[in-house]
């Protein structure tokens, strides 16, 4: 599956566009995350347990986008738009959410 923020695939001619498809994932970020992120904040350094949790979401709402796109016999997503999102400044959920055109290459 080719999946790209552009409008057109490279050299592939769009035969037929087949809908918008969509991808979520909202996840619970741990307490204890939260606790070791907020320690690196004031001595510096990365929030790994963020980055992962960050990582983990994007990559389940890309395959959900990607299912939706097959199940639509897609063989690319053009035009994908990825947001992110904290939902409640302290219930610690974060939203990915993802979106694109379903096409099929000629």
């Amino acid at each position: 599956m080719i999946i790209t923020s552009t409008d057109s695939v490279e050299g592939r001619p769009i035969a037929q566009y087949l809908g918008m498809v969509a991808g979520e994932a909202i996840m619970g970020v741990n307490v204890f995350r939260d606790l070791f992120s907020s320690v690196r904040d004031i001595v510096g350094g990365r929030a790994g347990g963020y980055q992962d949790a960050l990582r983990e979401a994007r990559e389940a709402a890309y395959a959900d986008l990607t299912d939706a796109a097959r199940a639509l016999g897609a063989d690319a997503i053009v035009g994908v738009d990825l947001d992110y999102e904290v939902l409640g400044k302290e219930n610690g959920m974060l939203m990915v959410s993802i979106n694109g055109t379903a096409v099929r290459l000629a």
